[in-house]
């Protein structure tokens, strides 16, 4: 059957309504009662670092977790199938051990309050700023494709138009973050976590039935697009073609590398959970925790984007009114009946605040801590500085609305996510890694890196590719080249540039570059307290969920 995008609307009912408001009612709750914990910025904006590593890492794991992951990988799944699990065993697993394992000793050992102030340590003011500047457009560019992934979900729901639903989500969120700054975020992360997994696992059972099991979706999706459709890595070969449009190279470098190791290290949504831990040990434990439900989580998300495509032919054609982005809102409409239907939409909405709030509580930490008080209003009274914290928020959530509409001409909002990362994570990632690991690198290197590896990637990914300089077939090859070609820019102009200039004296890096501070300690004398037998632990597992789609 073919259905319009205003047949999507849900058969909700006083049930499903009902659980919406409970939810809803709890959250706020949450904000409310978080507020009372709030007494500094130093609270608002990093939890008083003092939360245990289970709830650090499991808010870690929902922060990414969102709207967008949700019905991005679920496109994803339907455009280029079991191609996109990459975006998990090989696209965040080793990046988020590197993270806990190399990374984290630098990030909390040196108590920097944000990923760009690590910068300012370590290449100074200039460096600093632009990193800033850099992260804050992103923030909100990334919150906008939250707060458009949840219009979807509302205009299922409700009906609601497209910008009714972003301006209405947007003031829901900016009440509970404004309410409570990191602490609300991050326990209603928590809660959200098992709400989206109330949300996706039924979903996935019952869709899996619907389609005759496991064999029943492996013979239809074979039958309608092939057998390298269900391979991890059939039809990669340099030269091949494939719905992807890369090859192994570029998957492993592109993405398993610089695009991967570029969000996971140095995204500060990410990296502020880890940062709010109560001490290093809980700190370093934070995203080796979060890998191991990261490693099931393409159960949950791809299968379910495979079955909409079986369900609903139409996906993504032209003139079927239905994108790649409507495969969950599609399922739901077709496969739950009312009381599970509204923990499904409960659970898409979870996620929404979990991503979004993820991206507005670390742009407000960003712009007050690194902007504002570093360069615009320095040495004011700390409770200026939270008051302007809560002003922020609202700014930046208003700003998110704004960018909403730039993700809605996106029919695969992950393609649009991905090419945000190869823009502004890869430079940065390429800038720190190589300050991190050579003191040669100077203070001029790292700016002139990050500003030469953004532009690198755009250029690539505006000329280039859109305009058909060179031959890549979809969105993604072109992410995954624009990447590489950011990296390598960066890296070689910070060789060049540090050969002319001069570095830092060695005893200003002292906790900034390895092999200038002590090594952390294992973490305890039970294995599941220790980061080596997690970290390693979780790679190990990665590598054997492969084997089923690679034979």
């Amino acid at each position: 059957m073919r259905y319009s995008a205003e047949s999507l609307r849900l058969p909700v009912n006083g049930l499903d309504y009902a659980i919406l408001a409970i939810y809803f009612a709890v959250v706020l709750g949450i904000g409310v009662a978080a507020r009372r914990s709030v007494r500094t910025s130093l609270d608002f904006f990093l939890s008083g670092r003092s939360l245990p590593a289970w709830i650090t890492g499991l808010a870690f794991v929902a922060a990414n977790l969102g709207a967008t992951e949700i019905l991005g990988m679920a496109a994803n799944g339907a455009q280029y199938g079991v191609y996109t699990v990459h975006w998990y065993w090989i696209g965040a697993i080793p990046a988020m051990v590197f993270l806990g394992l190399v990374m984290m000793p630098f990030y909390y050992g040196s108590k920097v309050g944000s990923v760009p102030e690590f910068l300012l340590r370590r290449f100074g003011p200039a460096s600093h700023l632009l990193s800033s500047v850099i992260f804050a457009v992103s923030s909100v560019l990334i919150a906008g494709v939250n707060l458009y992934a949840l219009a979807l979900v509302l205009r299922a729901l409700l009906g609601w138009p497209q910008g009714v639903a972003i301006v209405v989500a947007g003031f829901f969120v900016l009440a509970y973050i404004t309410l409570g700054g990191l602490p609300s975020a991050v326990y209603n992360e928590v809660l959200q976590f098992f709400v989206i997994l109330a949300a996706l696992v039924p979903l996935t059972v019952v869709g899996l039935k619907r389609v005759g099991g496991p064999g029943g979706l492996r013979d239809a999706v074979s039958a309608a697009h092939g057998e390298n459709f269900l391979s991890a890595w059939g039809g990669t070969g340099i030269g091949h073609a494939n719905p992807l449009g890369a090859n192994w190279l570029t998957i492993v470098l592109g993405l398993g590398f610089v695009m991967s190791f570029g969000y996971w290290t140095t995204n500060f949504a990410e990296v502020q959970r880890a940062l709010s831990a109560k001490d290093l040990g809980a700190a370093r434990r934070t995203p080796l925790i979060a890998a191991f439900p990261k490693l099931l989580v393409p159960l949950v998300v791809v299968v379910p984007g495979l079955i909409a495509l079986v369900l609903e032919p139409s996906l993504g054609r032209a003139g079927s009114g239905l994108s790649y982005n409507d495969a969950i809102p599609v399922l739901m409409r077709d496969l739950l009946p009312n009381g599970m239907l509204g923990i499904a939409v409960t659970g898409l909405l979870a996620a929404f605040m979990a991503g979004m709030a993820a991206n507005v509580s670390s742009f407000n930490t960003v712009f007050t801590s690194d902007i504002w008080r570093a360069y615009v209003r320095p040495g004011r009274a700390d409770a200026y500085y939270l008051a302007t914290g809560r002003v922020v928020t609202a700014a930046g959530v208003l700003a998110g609305m704004g960018t909403a509409f730039i993700a809605s001409s996106f029919s695969n909002i992950m393609n649009y996510l991905q090419t945000l990362f190869s823009f502004f994570n890869v430079p940065l990632f390429a800038v720190f890694v190589i300050g991190m690991f050579w003191k040669r690198a100077t203070a001029a290197a790292g700016f002139w890196g990050l500003l030469s590896g953004t532009a690198a990637a755009m250029v690539n990914y505006f000329w280039l590719y859109r305009q058909g300089v060179i031959g890549i077939p979809t969105d993604q090859g072109a992410n995954f080249v624009s990447s590489i070609v950011a990296f390598a820019v960066a890296a070689l102009v910070m060789l060049a540039v540090s050969l002319f200039t001069a570095p830092r004296p060695a005893g200003a890096l002292t906790g900034l570059v390895y092999g200038t501070a002590e090594a952390p300690a294992a973490g305890g004398t039970v294995w599941w307290r220790r980061p080596a037998p997690l970290g390693w632990g979780a790679v190990l597992l990665a590598a054997v969920c492969y084997v089923p789609f690679s034979l």
